[in-house]
Protein backbone atom coordinates (compact mmCIF):
# COMPACT_ATOMS: atom_id res chain seq x y z
CA UNK A 1 0.00 0.00 0.00
CA UNK A 2 1.21 3.54 -0.68
CA UNK A 3 1.85 5.98 2.13
CA UNK A 4 -1.22 7.90 3.29
CA UNK A 5 0.83 11.07 3.60
CA UNK A 6 2.89 12.00 0.54
CA UNK A 7 5.11 14.89 -0.44
CA UNK A 8 3.28 17.76 -2.11
CA UNK A 9 4.30 18.26 -5.72
CA UNK A 10 3.58 20.77 -8.46
CA UNK A 11 1.34 18.66 -10.66
CA UNK A 12 1.82 20.47 -13.97
CA UNK A 13 5.61 20.64 -13.70
CA UNK A 14 5.87 17.05 -12.47
CA UNK A 15 3.69 15.65 -15.22
CA UNK A 16 5.64 17.55 -17.88
CA UNK A 17 8.97 16.17 -16.63
CA UNK A 18 7.70 12.60 -16.44
CA UNK A 19 6.07 12.82 -19.86
CA UNK A 20 9.33 14.04 -21.41
CA UNK A 21 11.24 11.12 -19.90
CA UNK A 22 8.67 8.56 -20.99
CA UNK A 23 8.61 9.78 -24.59
CA UNK A 24 12.41 9.58 -24.71
CA UNK A 25 12.26 6.09 -23.20
CA UNK A 26 9.81 4.96 -25.88
CA UNK A 27 12.17 6.18 -28.61
CA UNK A 28 15.21 4.52 -27.04
CA UNK A 29 13.50 1.15 -26.68
CA UNK A 30 12.19 1.21 -30.25
CA UNK A 31 15.65 2.07 -31.54
CA UNK A 32 17.27 -0.77 -29.59
CA UNK A 33 14.74 -3.31 -30.87
CA UNK A 34 15.19 -2.13 -34.46
CA UNK A 35 18.94 -2.72 -34.13
CA UNK A 36 18.16 -6.42 -33.61
CA UNK A 37 15.45 -6.46 -36.33
CA UNK A 38 16.83 -4.92 -39.55
CA UNK A 39 13.93 -6.10 -41.73
CA UNK A 40 11.03 -4.26 -40.07
CA UNK A 41 10.37 -0.86 -38.50
CA UNK A 42 7.99 0.49 -35.92
CA UNK A 43 4.82 2.12 -37.21
CA UNK A 44 3.46 4.97 -35.10
CA UNK A 45 -0.18 5.52 -34.25
CA UNK A 46 -1.35 8.55 -32.26
CA UNK A 47 -4.67 8.29 -30.48
CA UNK A 48 -6.99 10.24 -28.16
CA UNK A 49 -8.54 9.08 -24.89
CA UNK A 50 -12.27 9.59 -24.61
CA UNK A 51 -12.09 11.36 -21.21
CA UNK A 52 -8.93 13.32 -21.93
CA UNK A 53 -5.39 12.95 -23.15
CA UNK A 54 -4.18 10.15 -25.36
CA UNK A 55 -1.04 8.41 -26.41
CA UNK A 56 1.39 7.17 -29.02
CA UNK A 57 1.48 3.49 -29.87
CA UNK A 58 4.38 2.08 -31.86
CA UNK A 59 4.09 -1.43 -33.29
CA UNK A 60 6.61 -3.52 -35.20
CA UNK A 61 5.21 -6.59 -36.95
CA UNK A 62 6.26 -9.53 -39.11
CA UNK A 63 9.99 -9.08 -38.82
CA UNK A 64 12.52 -11.86 -39.24
CA UNK A 65 13.62 -11.62 -35.61
CA UNK A 66 10.64 -9.95 -33.94
CA UNK A 67 7.21 -11.29 -34.83
CA UNK A 68 5.46 -8.49 -32.95
CA UNK A 69 6.56 -5.73 -30.61
CA UNK A 70 4.49 -2.96 -29.09
CA UNK A 71 5.86 0.09 -27.26
CA UNK A 72 3.02 2.22 -25.98
CA UNK A 73 3.13 5.68 -24.38
CA UNK A 74 -0.01 7.02 -22.77
CA UNK A 75 -0.99 10.12 -20.83
CA UNK A 76 -4.66 9.99 -19.95
CA UNK A 77 -6.84 11.75 -17.42
CA UNK A 78 -10.41 11.61 -16.22
CA UNK A 79 -12.96 12.22 -13.47
CA UNK A 80 -12.80 8.80 -11.82
CA UNK A 81 -10.26 6.01 -11.52
CA UNK A 82 -11.44 2.56 -12.68
CA UNK A 83 -12.14 -0.32 -10.32
CA UNK A 84 -8.74 -1.90 -10.99
CA UNK A 85 -7.14 1.08 -9.23
CA UNK A 86 -9.67 1.61 -6.42
CA UNK A 87 -10.81 -1.84 -5.29
CA UNK A 88 -8.12 -1.94 -2.58
CA UNK A 89 -8.13 1.82 -1.99
CA UNK A 90 -11.70 3.09 -1.46
CA UNK A 91 -10.42 6.59 -0.65
CA UNK A 92 -9.60 6.96 -4.35
CA UNK A 93 -13.16 6.42 -5.56
CA UNK A 94 -14.48 9.43 -7.50
CA UNK A 95 -11.12 11.20 -7.64
CA UNK A 96 -9.81 13.01 -10.69
CA UNK A 97 -6.67 11.41 -12.05
CA UNK A 98 -3.81 11.59 -14.49
CA UNK A 99 -1.94 8.45 -15.52
CA UNK A 100 1.25 8.36 -17.56
CA UNK A 101 3.23 5.35 -18.61
CA UNK A 102 5.18 3.33 -21.13
CA UNK A 103 4.40 -0.34 -21.64
CA UNK A 104 6.38 -2.77 -23.78
CA UNK A 105 5.80 -6.32 -24.95
CA UNK A 106 8.08 -8.10 -27.42
CA UNK A 107 7.12 -11.42 -29.03
CA UNK A 108 10.13 -12.77 -30.97
CA UNK A 109 9.81 -15.08 -33.96
CA UNK A 110 12.45 -17.58 -32.84
CA UNK A 111 11.16 -19.78 -29.98
CA UNK A 112 14.59 -19.69 -28.35
CA UNK A 113 14.27 -15.94 -27.78
CA UNK A 114 12.01 -15.25 -24.78
CA UNK A 115 9.09 -12.87 -24.75
CA UNK A 116 9.66 -9.83 -22.57
CA UNK A 117 7.48 -7.26 -20.87
CA UNK A 118 8.17 -3.90 -19.21
CA UNK A 119 5.95 -1.22 -17.79
CA UNK A 120 6.60 2.00 -15.88
CA UNK A 121 3.82 4.33 -14.80
CA UNK A 122 2.93 7.33 -12.67
CA UNK A 123 -0.54 8.11 -11.35
CA UNK A 124 -1.74 11.18 -9.49
CA UNK A 125 -5.29 11.42 -8.09
CA UNK A 126 -6.97 14.51 -6.62
CA UNK A 127 -10.07 14.36 -4.42
CA UNK A 128 -12.85 16.92 -4.02
CA UNK A 129 -10.84 18.67 -1.29
CA UNK A 130 -7.99 19.14 -3.78
CA UNK A 131 -5.73 16.78 -1.85
CA UNK A 132 -3.52 14.73 -4.13
CA UNK A 133 -2.13 11.22 -3.89
CA UNK A 134 0.56 10.00 -6.27
CA UNK A 135 2.53 6.82 -6.81
CA UNK A 136 4.79 4.98 -9.24
CA UNK A 137 4.62 1.40 -10.43
CA UNK A 138 6.10 -0.95 -12.97
CA UNK A 139 8.77 -3.56 -13.51
CA UNK A 140 10.00 -6.03 -16.11
CA UNK A 141 9.73 -9.79 -16.51
CA UNK A 142 10.87 -12.49 -18.91
CA UNK A 143 8.90 -15.38 -20.41
CA UNK A 144 11.14 -18.00 -22.03
CA UNK A 145 9.91 -20.95 -24.08
CA UNK A 146 13.21 -22.81 -23.85
CA UNK A 147 15.21 -22.25 -20.72
CA UNK A 148 18.84 -21.10 -20.63
CA UNK A 149 20.37 -20.58 -17.20
CA UNK A 150 22.80 -18.05 -18.67
CA UNK A 151 19.93 -15.84 -19.85
CA UNK A 152 18.05 -16.06 -16.56
CA UNK A 153 21.13 -15.19 -14.51
CA UNK A 154 21.89 -12.23 -16.80
CA UNK A 155 18.31 -10.97 -16.60
CA UNK A 156 18.23 -11.09 -12.81
CA UNK A 157 21.72 -9.61 -12.45
CA UNK A 158 20.47 -6.59 -14.40
CA UNK A 159 17.31 -6.42 -12.28
CA UNK A 160 19.37 -6.51 -9.11
CA UNK A 161 21.70 -3.81 -10.47
CA UNK A 162 18.64 -1.59 -10.99
CA UNK A 163 17.53 -2.06 -7.40
CA UNK A 164 20.77 -2.12 -5.39
CA UNK A 165 21.37 1.68 -5.28
CA UNK A 166 17.98 2.05 -3.58
CA UNK A 167 18.53 -0.40 -0.73
CA UNK A 168 19.93 -3.84 -0.03
CA UNK A 169 16.49 -5.45 0.30
CA UNK A 170 14.80 -3.77 -2.69
CA UNK A 171 15.66 -6.46 -5.25
CA UNK A 172 14.58 -9.36 -3.05
CA UNK A 173 11.31 -7.59 -2.19
CA UNK A 174 10.43 -6.69 -5.76
CA UNK A 175 11.60 -10.03 -7.16
CA UNK A 176 9.26 -11.82 -4.74
CA UNK A 177 6.43 -9.48 -5.69
CA UNK A 178 7.08 -10.23 -9.37
CA UNK A 179 7.09 -14.00 -8.77
CA UNK A 180 3.77 -13.74 -6.95
CA UNK A 181 2.15 -11.31 -9.38
CA UNK A 182 2.98 -13.06 -12.68
CA UNK A 183 1.41 -16.33 -11.58
CA UNK A 184 -1.58 -18.11 -13.09
CA UNK A 185 -3.64 -19.56 -10.21
CA UNK A 186 -5.88 -21.61 -12.50
CA UNK A 187 -2.77 -23.31 -13.96
CA UNK A 188 -0.78 -23.30 -10.72
CA UNK A 189 2.26 -22.13 -12.64
CA UNK A 190 4.37 -19.03 -13.20
CA UNK A 191 4.12 -17.08 -16.43
CA UNK A 192 7.89 -16.92 -16.77
CA UNK A 193 11.11 -16.51 -14.78
CA UNK A 194 10.08 -13.17 -13.29
CA UNK A 195 12.19 -10.10 -12.75
CA UNK A 196 11.00 -7.19 -10.61
CA UNK A 197 7.58 -5.69 -9.99
CA UNK A 198 6.54 -2.74 -7.82
CA UNK A 199 3.46 -0.63 -7.29
CA UNK A 200 2.09 2.10 -5.01
CA UNK A 201 5.61 3.52 -4.59
CA UNK A 202 5.75 6.94 -2.95
CA UNK A 203 7.29 6.49 0.51
CA UNK A 204 10.83 7.41 -0.66
CA UNK A 205 9.74 10.90 -1.72
CA UNK A 206 9.19 12.06 -5.28
CA UNK A 207 12.76 12.50 -6.53
CA UNK A 208 13.94 9.09 -5.33
CA UNK A 209 10.80 7.32 -6.56
CA UNK A 210 11.10 8.97 -9.98
CA UNK A 211 14.79 8.04 -10.14
CA UNK A 212 13.90 4.41 -9.44
CA UNK A 213 11.27 4.38 -12.17
CA UNK A 214 13.87 5.70 -14.60
CA UNK A 215 16.33 3.00 -13.56
CA UNK A 216 13.71 0.35 -14.26
CA UNK A 217 12.83 1.81 -17.65
CA UNK A 218 16.45 2.18 -18.71
CA UNK A 219 17.50 -1.17 -17.25
CA UNK A 220 14.94 -3.16 -19.20
CA UNK A 221 16.50 -2.89 -22.65
CA UNK A 222 19.98 -3.34 -21.16
CA UNK A 223 18.76 -6.64 -19.78
CA UNK A 224 16.85 -7.80 -22.85
CA UNK A 225 18.82 -6.74 -25.92
CA UNK A 226 21.82 -9.04 -25.20
CA UNK A 227 19.47 -12.02 -24.90
CA UNK A 228 17.89 -11.27 -28.30
CA UNK A 229 21.35 -10.98 -29.86
CA UNK A 230 22.50 -14.23 -28.25
CA UNK A 231 19.52 -16.39 -29.29
CA UNK A 232 18.03 -14.93 -32.48
CA UNK A 233 20.10 -17.18 -34.81
CA UNK A 234 19.50 -20.35 -32.80
CA UNK A 235 18.43 -23.24 -35.12
CA UNK A 236 14.74 -24.04 -34.74
CA UNK A 237 12.00 -26.12 -36.34
CA UNK A 238 8.29 -26.93 -36.43
CA UNK A 239 8.26 -28.68 -33.05
CA UNK A 240 9.76 -25.66 -31.32
CA UNK A 241 7.35 -23.33 -33.10
CA UNK A 242 4.40 -25.46 -31.98
CA UNK A 243 5.60 -25.31 -28.37
CA UNK A 244 6.09 -21.55 -28.58
CA UNK A 245 2.53 -21.02 -29.79
CA UNK A 246 1.21 -23.38 -27.11
CA UNK A 247 3.05 -21.52 -24.33
CA UNK A 248 1.91 -18.17 -25.68
CA UNK A 249 -1.56 -19.24 -24.65
CA UNK A 250 -0.49 -18.84 -21.02
CA UNK A 251 0.61 -15.29 -21.77
CA UNK A 252 -2.79 -14.44 -23.21
CA UNK A 253 -4.60 -16.02 -20.26
CA UNK A 254 -2.67 -13.96 -17.74
CA UNK A 255 -3.06 -10.67 -19.57
CA UNK A 256 -6.80 -11.03 -20.05
CA UNK A 257 -7.63 -12.49 -16.64
CA UNK A 258 -5.22 -10.95 -14.14
CA UNK A 259 -3.07 -8.13 -15.49
CA UNK A 260 -3.86 -4.88 -13.64
CA UNK A 261 -2.68 -2.69 -16.49
CA UNK A 262 -4.96 -4.40 -18.99
CA UNK A 263 -7.90 -4.19 -16.58
CA UNK A 264 -7.16 -0.51 -15.82
CA UNK A 265 -7.14 0.34 -19.52
CA UNK A 266 -10.30 -1.56 -20.41
CA UNK A 267 -12.26 -0.41 -17.35
CA UNK A 268 -11.31 3.23 -17.91
CA UNK A 269 -12.45 3.18 -21.52
CA UNK A 270 -8.98 3.31 -22.99
CA UNK A 271 -8.10 2.54 -26.59
CA UNK A 272 -8.61 -1.18 -27.01
CA UNK A 273 -6.11 -1.67 -29.85
CA UNK A 274 -3.33 -0.13 -27.77
CA UNK A 275 -4.30 -1.99 -24.60
CA UNK A 276 -4.33 -5.35 -26.36
CA UNK A 277 -1.09 -4.76 -28.26
CA UNK A 278 0.48 -7.04 -25.65
CA UNK A 279 -1.17 -10.10 -27.16
CA UNK A 280 0.88 -12.28 -29.53
CA UNK A 281 -0.13 -12.41 -33.20
CA UNK A 282 -0.45 -16.22 -33.23
CA UNK A 283 -1.23 -18.66 -30.43
CA UNK A 284 -2.51 -22.22 -29.92
CA UNK A 285 -4.55 -23.91 -27.24
CA UNK A 286 -3.92 -27.63 -27.63
CA UNK A 287 -5.92 -30.00 -25.45
CA UNK A 288 -4.10 -31.89 -22.67
CA UNK A 289 -0.63 -31.66 -24.18
CA UNK A 290 2.00 -33.95 -22.65
CA UNK A 291 5.76 -33.80 -23.18
CA UNK A 292 8.39 -36.47 -22.49
CA UNK A 293 9.74 -36.19 -18.95
CA UNK A 294 13.32 -35.41 -19.97
CA UNK A 295 12.49 -33.13 -22.93
CA UNK A 296 13.46 -29.43 -23.11
CA UNK A 297 9.75 -28.61 -23.14
CA UNK A 298 9.12 -30.47 -19.88
CA UNK A 299 12.30 -29.02 -18.43
CA UNK A 300 10.93 -25.51 -18.83
CA UNK A 301 8.21 -26.29 -16.31
CA UNK A 302 10.41 -28.24 -13.91
CA UNK A 303 13.50 -26.04 -13.83
CA UNK A 304 12.50 -22.54 -14.92
CA UNK A 305 8.82 -21.81 -14.23
CA UNK A 306 9.35 -21.99 -10.49
CA UNK A 307 10.26 -19.36 -7.94
CA UNK A 308 14.02 -19.68 -7.49
CA UNK A 309 17.05 -17.54 -6.83
CA UNK A 310 19.03 -16.67 -9.96
CA UNK A 311 21.63 -14.37 -8.40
Amino acid sequence: MPSDSVENIDTDTTVAVIESYLLDLQKCICHAIELEEPHAKFVEDQWEYRQGGGGVTRVLAEGNVIEKAGVNFSHVYGKALPKAATENRPELIDTEFQALGVSVVVHPANPYVPTSHMNVRFIIATNTKKRSSWWFGGGFDLTPYYGFVEDCVHWHHKAKAVCDPFGKDVYSKYKKWCDEYFFLPHRNEARGIGGIFFDDLNHWGFERCFAFMQQVGNGYIQAYQPIIARRKQHPTGDAQRHFQLYRRGRYVEFNLLYDRGTLFGLQSGGRTESILMSLPPLVKWSYDVQFPFDSPEANLQKEFLIAREWV
